[in-house]
């Protein structure tokens, strides 16, 4: 596994364009470069981490120019805007790029999901191994 680029930030309002597709993110400014792309990942609030699906960069479908990093937390349902949380981007599922339509936009991410939950699946022991390194930084 590549080494996890981590990121921390403050949760900031977006443009409620996840919400709208049926995949609602949270959204922090990128403190760093990281490499563009979805990534399956991590998301730590509070001292407790959660597995996310992220996006690092351009959101080129809807015409923006705009660096963002977003992450879909799984089984997740919490209005945490102000609250600072970290992202670790553990493995890159695929490029970012320019979708033809919204509609498939909205299949890729379901896929992009579906592949983060397998990528969890297959490796059972990463996440507590995770939570108890956090734990002790």
């Amino acid at each position: 596994m590549q080494t996890p680029i981590e990121i921390k930030g403050v949760v900031r309002k977006g443009k409620g364009r996840g919400k709208d597709l049926g995949f609602p993110t949270t959204n922090i400014l990128l403190n760093r470069t990281v490499p563009e792309g979805v990534y399956a990942s991590i998301v730590t609030i509070d001292n407790h981490t959660y597995r996310a699906a992220s996006f690092v960069g351009r959101a080129e479908t809807f015409g923006e120019n705009q660096l963002q990093l977003e992450s879909y937390i799984l089984d997740f349902n919490r209005d945490i805007y102000g609250t600072v949380i970290t992202v670790k981007l553990l493995r890159k599922l695929r490029e970012s790029k320019k979708f033809p339509s919204v509609q498939s936009l909205i299949t890729a991410i379901g896929e992009d999901v579906s592949r983060t939950a397998e990528f969890f699946r297959n490796t059972p022991g990463l996440l507590p191994a995770l939570q108890r390194s956090m734990s002790l930084s």
